[in-house]
């Protein structure tokens, strides 16, 4: 074998070296982007368990104090986004309640809740932002900044 062959040789296999390596970085961002969708997906998912949990822990607080619950003491003319000031007991459970989804789901403007109560049945719902955990994008690619709230409804006998 002749010494320019065993050089066209040696440069061959750097080629496939550097293919390798270009296949595998193209494969390692694959992962990366597939890890920032599962955190995305699992930070969505904490909201959401966050939401029905302060659901039902104002729903317990209503069944501990049934007898203004089923007058309709409890209810909200719509969304409430702000804690209301504590006058009686009614009103320091909405605004424990209120505080405690701010400080579970986001000191947002869109984090709000709503109660409605007619006779023995109870309708609470939680509303937050989770523009964190959508990715919605223009046609030329670009990130769009616009607010998504989730809506999470239960419904429930006292």
């Amino acid at each position: 074998m002749s010494i320019a062959s065993k050089k066209a040789i040696a440069g061959i296999s750097l080629i496939e070296v550097l293919i390798s390596v270009f296949i595998l970085a193209v494969g390692m961002l694959g992962i990366a982007a597939m890890q920032v969708m599962a955190l995305r997906n699992n930070d969505s998912a904490l909201q959401r368990s966050h939401a029905v949990i302060q659901s039902y822990a104002i729903l317990e607080a209503m069944r501990a104090n049934r007898s203004e619950a089923i007058k309709g003491s409890y209810n909200t003319n719509g969304m409430v986004c702000t804690a209301p000031q504590a006058n009686s007991l009614v009103d320091v459970d909405r605004r424990d309640w209120i505080s405690n989804l701010k400080a579970a789901l986001g000191d947002s403007e869109h984090t709000c809740g709503s109660i409605s109560c007619d006779a023995n049945a109870c309708t609470i719902q939680v509303q937050w932002d989770e523009t964190r955990a959508s990715d919605k994008r223009s046609p030329a690619g670009q990130l769009v900044s616009s607010t998504q709230t989730q809506v999470f409804e239960v419904r429930s006998k006292l």
